[in-house]
């Protein structure tokens, strides 16, 4: 379950499914200049998994 609006906006977007009226909210929420902290700390995790991920597949190998 996601517990906040920035994560829902996030995985929506992760997954190719945002509304234009959900687009319009997550840039207005990352904002022109500075991004607001829930965004920036939602990709920031999001970023660390997929690093995580891209490990795990080059020990595989």
């Amino acid at each position: 379950m996601l517990s906040s609006r920035p994560e829902y906006l996030m995985d929506k977007l992760i997954k190719n499914k945002l509304t234009k009226d959900e687009l319009e909210e997550l840039l207005a929420g990352i904002g022109e200049n500075e991004m607001s902290s829930d965004y920036s700390i939602i990709l920031e995790r999001y970023f660390k998994q997929l690093l995580g991920e891209n490990s795990i597949k080059k020990d595989l190998f």
